[in-house]
């Protein structure tokens, strides 16, 4: 019976091809199976509209030249968040902005996110943002109770902080913002183009890449809690509504052992 069932399943295996290593997909083109919705509330002082009701069509599956695409209207704040959990990983998204404007081109892509919606402006959980803000892609910031440490240097008489490799550990938490490398350039192509980001997150560190090029190296990610940092090297996956529509072409993971030394010079 042992010998059978070892070749039921390698006999599977060849019918169906042995699993695939490199990226995998997240959003698998057809619906939002395996994703949370969580939207925010329609105006100022009223009530969010909650957890998997979204009665505007906020993040819908749709197709664009023949492909399908996940929609983010930006109408109102909202969050797209997967139910699982991931730690030492790298996530590719390929997106465009488009034609709509509530207020400006801002999104974000959410990661190690933990806790409950609403910890941050009341709307999205507690993690760190991969800024996709149009004029600011790559920009880091602490949502809610999240915590890291970015080597920056000051500028604007020490109001505004930027991403530099050889800059000391400035401390970043609730709602700071570090800029990125804006000796670097700006990475980011031109409204109706795909945009290209990946996401490293290996333990404690996080890095950013626009369009095959590293903007910002975050370090020693923790969450705060009674007013101690603690590790923080794992959560869930957001993507926000917040202010422009969104077009997501792809979206993909793949777990790693290390953040590859190119990146990292």
């Amino acid at each position: 019976m042992k010998k059978f069932f070892i070749f039921c399943i390698l006999y599977s295996l060849a019918i169906n091809g042995f699993p695939q290593k490199g990226l995998s997909p997240l959003f698998n083109g057809k619906n939002l199976k395996g994703w949370d919705t969580f939207i925010g509330a329609t105006e100022k002082g009223a009530k969010p509209i909650g957890l998997n009701t979204d009665p505007l069509k906020i993040f819908t599956v749709t197709e664009m030249d023949g492909i399908p695409v996940l929609r983010i209207s930006g109408e109102i704040n909202g969050s797209i968040a997967t139910r699982r959990s991931y730690e030492n990983y790298h996530v590719r998204m390929v997106f465009k902005w488009g034609e709509k404007i509530y207020r400006q081109l801002n999104s974000g892509l959410l990661y190690h996110s933990y806790g409950p919606f609403g910890a941050g402006l009341d709307v999205w959980m507690s993690s760190h943002e991969f800024q996709l803000c149009t004029g600011k892609l790559g920009d880091s910031y602490c949502m809610g109770a999240s915590y890291f440490e970015i080597p920056t240097v000051s500028s604007a008489g020490g109001k505004v902080l930027t991403y530099s490799s050889s800059g000391d550990k400035v401390a970043f938490g609730d709602g700071n913002i570090a800029k990125n490398c804006s000796k670097c350039g700006d990475f980011e192509k031109a409204k109706g183009d795909w945009n290209t980001i990946d996401l490293y997150c290996f333990g404690r560190t996080s890095v950013h890449v626009v369009n095959g090029k590293v903007v910002m190296v975050n370090y020693n990610s923790g969450k705060i809690e009674d007013g101690k940092v603690h590790p923080l090297t794992k959560g869930k996956i957001q993507v926000q509504s917040e202010g422009g529509e969104l077009f997501i072409r792809s979206l993909e993971i793949e777990k790693i052992k290390k953040i590859p030394e190119e990146i990292l010079k």
